[in-house]
């Protein structure tokens, strides 16, 4: 395994909404993100809060972000972790564009995400083959 240079590793905190169903968010997001690519260090902080540990050239806040909200987990977007937020997502890509790196491709983190929400049980897949549902 590849040691992770200081300069790349980053440390945030994830903050969740308590207004969600799932009333372990973070504990959630924590077997969620512990398979992916890039992710170094997880410690959960409470059933709302996560701080992650992740290497900046594999992933970065803004991503992991995008994805938990399209995949239905609700964050704490109170002005204080708001402004944090952007903070971090300016900080993040000036630092990515210095190293050379730019989103695209390579950041194969979005598709981890979908394939594993693709394989959960929920009501929002239509088994039907393509032909029948347009069939009226």
């Amino acid at each position: 395994m590849v040691e992770t240079p200081p300069e790349h590793l980053k440390h945030r905190e994830l903050s969740f909404c308590p207004l969600h169903p799932d009333p372990h968010q973070a504990r959630t997001v924590m077997l969620l993100l512990s398979d992916v690519p890039g992710i170094v260090h997880l410690e959960l902080l409470g059933s709302h809060r996560l701080r992650v540990g992740y290497d900046i050239r594999a992933l970065n806040l803004r991503v992991i972000e995008e994805v938990l909200i399209e995949i239905g987990f609700h964050l704490d977007n109170s002005l204080l972790v708001k402004v944090k937020r952007a903070l971090y997502h300016y900080t993040e890509e000036v630092q990515l564009q210095n190293l050379g790196c730019e989103r695209g491709e390579s950041n194969c983190t979005q598709k981890i995400f979908v394939n594993w929400y693709q394989q959960r049980r929920h009501g929002c897949r239509d088994e039907r083959p393509e032909h029948w549902r347009r069939y009226q």
